[in-house]
């Protein structure tokens, strides 16, 4: 019941080299305090058992926002890219949101959601 983002992610080699090994990725609301830029957060923001009349799910789908954050605009963007490629192996990119920067922290933020079924082992 838990989307495979970490292990996707960490499997990837692009992603490895921006993040670091372990990759700096973390459930929505668990990045430590002061975390090495950029990171990645992620959230669960829908989805469902793939349900039959007959028979239990083999499957679920998962709707997951990915938002990068970090002090350089180029580092995100490319993070964010790297993420982009490593996701659509297994995933469709459902939403494209923006980039932006946070006035307070001047920290930026790139941010899209991906879609995926997850088969049940």
């Amino acid at each position: 019941m838990v989307p495979p983002v970490y292990p996707i992610l960490s499997a990837n080699a692009a992603v490895v080299a921006l993040l670091g090994n372990p990759i700096r990725c973390y459930p929505f609301g668990s990045a430590p305090q002061g975390v090495q830029d950029p990171y990645v957060v992620w959230q669960v923001i829908g989805g469902a058992a793939e349900n039959y009349l007959q028979d239990r799910p083999d499957a679920d789908s998962y709707d997951v926002q990915m938002d990068v954050y970090g002090r350089d605009e180029a580092d995100v963007l490319a993070v964010a890219k790297a993420i982009r490629d490593a996701m659509e192996a297994r995933a469709y990119i459902s939403r494209w949101g923006g980039h932006s920067q946070d006035p307070a922290t001047k920290r930026w933020r790139v941010n899209f959601d991906a879609s995926f079924l997850h088969l049940r082992l």
